[in-house]
């Protein structure tokens, strides 16, 4: 029976995975994997809401200051 492209893909996907992991002990593989880990929140996010936090203690600040 032939392969359909989805197998094929799905093949290509495991002996590549595969031969990532010839030779290497257990821990450092679970090493790679988790090194390759994202945030789960974008740095784009991250400024905005630094801003929004830190930018308002800013601003009271400067407020307080100037106009008392």
């Amino acid at each position: 029976m032939a392969q359909t492209p989805q197998q094929r893909r799905a093949n290509a996907k495991f002996v590549k995975d595969q031969e990532a992991r010839r030779g290497k002990s257990e821990a450092e593989r679970q090493a790679r994997t988790k090194e390759a880990q994202k945030s789960p929140i974008s740095p784009l996010w991250l400024i905005l809401l630094g801003f929004v936090v830190f930018g308002g203690v800013f601003f009271e600040v400067l407020q307080r200051i100037f106009w008392r």
